[in-house]
């Protein structure tokens, strides 16, 4: 295996997966196209298994272990979406898993892991809190890592949701992603270099956490900065695997503030009567905060999940 995923690993995730994930429809509006200025693509990766793209990635690592590392189980650390769908991996091949969480995780997700069968492990708020607890689970239990987004086969798989929007939909300019731990934009990346290069892709993420931006900009790894958005699935911060990634083949990443972010869940909710989540409006809002780059384009947008709680509307 190279120390990098190639655009035919996404390929083969492809296939592997495909038994035990959605291929998702894609939505138009002719309501967004008017307000953007630009013709609109929306992957609804928000139907997805589990509620999100995330489904993809761990179905990828969780069914390419080999039967001796399967047999010792898996954990991860995560704020909800890939810990559900670790969950729902692991339950679909029949094996153990463990889910560090923050205590504030959104209820809606801690349930959803449950639902799936993992036994969760509290581990404060911070990401060092979780990765340190990971450590001891993973020391107790023997179990095999699968990283949220800096896993080989999770970026692989997590690419499946651009392939198969570039193949529903033709001369896109431009394909354009949520961004936090990294792992949907490299993957997408890969993707769209295979499958069409000419097309460009972009990353937004808010303007609160902003590490992803700076640094793609100054070419190192900033730490997550930890501070509150609304868009809590984007708290992370990119790794040593998806990074280069990133730096070779996207275009650029731009930054979105709470209100549209906000504003944008709301017009999808609205508009398109599809329930998303704050991360998964981060790029729709970018349409709006930088319509320069996006205006007079096909744009495809990867809306990658669903897991909004109906218990606390932001406006």
């Amino acid at each position: 295996m190279n120390s990098l995923p190639a655009f035919t690993n996404v390929l083969e995730a492809a296939e592997r997966i495909r038994p035990h994930v959605h291929r998702t429809p894609v939505f138009t509006s002719q309501t967004l196209n008017k307000l953007t200025g630009a013709e609109v693509f929306l992957k609804a990766e928000n139907l997805q298994k589990v509620g999100a793209f995330k489904a993809r990635g761990a179905c990828n690592a969780v069914f390419a272990l080999s039967e001796a590392e399967a047999a010792r189980g898996v954990a991860t650390h995560s704020s909800g979406n890939h810990a559900q769908a670790v969950a729902y991996a692991a339950g679909l091949r029949g094996i153990p898993a463990t889910v560090i969480m923050p205590e504030d995780a959104p209820p809606v997700k801690v349930a959803a892991v449950r639902g799936y069968g993992a036994r969760i492990v509290w581990a404060g708020t911070q990401a060092l809190d979780r990765e340190q607890r990971l450590e001891a689970v993973l020391m107790e239990t023997g179990a095999i890592f699968i990283h949220p987004s800096n896993n080989f086969h999770v970026i692989a798989g997590q690419g499946t949701a651009a392939l198969e929007l570039l193949e529903d939909i033709a001369a896109l300019d431009i394909v354009l992603t949520p961004v936090g731990g990294g792992g949907l934009l490299a993957g997408t990346a890969l993707a769209v270099a295979g499958s069409s290069p000419q097309t460009q892709v972009f990353a937004a993420e808010p303007q609160t956490v902003d590490d992803a931006a700076r640094s793609f900009r100054d070419g190192i790894i900033y730490p997550p900065t930890n501070a509150p958005t609304v868009a809590d699935g984007l708290r992370t911060f990119l790794g040593d695997m998806n990074f280069p990634i990133i730096r070779q083949h996207v275009n650029a990443i731009v930054t979105v503030s709470e209100e549209a972010i906000i504003a944008a869940m709301r017009l999808v909710w609205e508009r398109l009567k599809l329930i998303i989540e704050p991360s998964a409006a981060v790029p729709v809002a970018a349409l709006f905060e930088h319509p320069g780059v996006f205006q007079g384009r096909r744009v495809g947008i990867i809306l990658s999940g669903g897991n909004a709680s109906l218990d606390v509307l932001l406006w």
